[in-house]
């Protein structure tokens, strides 16, 4: 193998391809990026047995080969280089010979004939949707996912369509966040799936670094899924199982609606909050109808806080009691004025963007 690349080429792709990277795995050549050169191009292969990424930069071909090196010495390595131009070759044994105008390195390898194949994805489903669009559904969900717990089915985020809206729903079983996107055509078949959280993240970050107007093509198929976006593809193992019919507690009626500028609330649930941590994160939301609402936690040993927004309410004067934390999470993600809706006081807060009907937020009210 040897193969000349663009020095920022070669950092690029080993950014985006390690993230697939486990670098606590016990299986060494899991720690390692397969390379390869061929066809005008060198490939770039990683993955952890959950995910795999796939990339390619052009490059000037010598001799096609291949070597599995570590992910994290060499992109640490390429990443310190300053010369524009970077020589990459094996030459006998698994030793990846690499020079530019300024450096000479050598890097000890495993062969590629023990890196795991990389299955295709046979596929029965797809969309495209633009990448931009994509992102966001992910910031605005995948933090209410479960972390860890007894139910795998919770550490992924649901996915499914319906013509031509797709829905991503996430839930950790105490808040729940759903989004809907308009798909620029129906999807044929249909989109029922969970995708890890790994994924999702890991995705996120590769969608933000696409340049403006890329597009994500998705291939869904029975327990795997694939995701392309600017010459970058993406494979992810879907988890098994049923999502919970969550529809069920989405409330069908509400008491007590209000907007509120979300930097006003954030702030003043931030000081509040300082003083709920012990206990459990629990603040009291009460909003009246003279255009205000009180954010309030109870006496704590370290003292007591309350504050309060303007509003502009529709309904009932109402009090509830909900996380404090599950209330900043979404207000770090809506940026915009927002929409809240109370009702009884064991029933879901619903929040939501109060330009668009495309998003919804549930924090599961606190007995007190």
């Amino acid at each position: 193998m040897r193969i000349t690349c663009k020095q920022k080429d070669l950092k690029y792709a080993l950014d985006i391809v390690s993230l697939a990277v486990n670098t606590s795995s016990t299986l060494p050549v899991l720690n390692n990026i397969l390379l390869k050169a061929a066809e005008g191009k060198l490939f770039f292969s990683a993955t952890n047995l959950e995910i795999a990424i796939n990339y390619a930069v052009a490059g000037d071909v010598k001799n096609e080969g291949s070597i599995t090196v570590p992910a994290k010495l060499l992109t640490n390595y390429i990443s310190l280089l300053t010369d524009d131009q970077v020589e990459m070759k094996v030459e006998g044994g698994m030793t990846l010979h690499i020079a530019s105008a300024s450096s000479q390195t050598k890097i000890k390898g495993i062969s590629p004939d023990e890196f795991p194949l990389i299955p295709k994805v046979e596929k029965e489903t797809s969309f495209t949707i633009p990448a931009k669009d994509f992102s966001e559904a992910i910031d605005r969900t995948v933090f209410s996912a479960a972390v860890g717990g007894s139910r795998p089915i919770l550490a992924g985020v649901y996915m499914q369509s319906d013509k031509d809206v797709l829905t991503m729903v996430a839930t950790d079983s105490f808040r729940l966040a759903e989004k809907k996107l308009k798909l620029s055509k129906k999807v044929e078949g249909q989109i029922e799936c969970v995708i890890p959280v790994r994924t999702m993240l890991e995705l996120g970050r590769i969608l933000n670094s696409c340049p403006a107007g890329a597009a994500l093509d998705v291939c869904i198929a029975k327990n795997q899924i694939l995701f392309s976006a600017n010459g970058i593809e993406l494979l992810s193992r879907l988890i098994e199982g049923k999502f919970p019919d969550y529809e069920k507690i989405i409330p069908k009626a509400t008491r007590t609606k209000f907007q509120v500028a979300s930097d006003q609330l954030t702030q003043a649930t931030k000081r509040v909050s300082l003083f709920a941590r012990e206990n459990n994160n629990s603040i009291k939301l009460t909003a009246t109808n003279n255009g205000k609402l009180q954010i309030a936690t109870d006496e704590t040993s370290v003292g007591e806080e309350k504050a309060e927004v303007e509003i502009t309410m529709e309904g009932e004067n109402n009090k509830i009691a909900i996380n404090s934390q599950y209330l900043l999470d979404v207000l770090g993600h809506l940026k915009e004025n927002v929409s809240i809706e109370m009702s009884e006081k064991l029933t879901p807060v619903v929040v939501r963007s109060a330009k668009k009907d495309d998003y919804l937020y549930i924090i599961m009210p606190l007995k007190v």
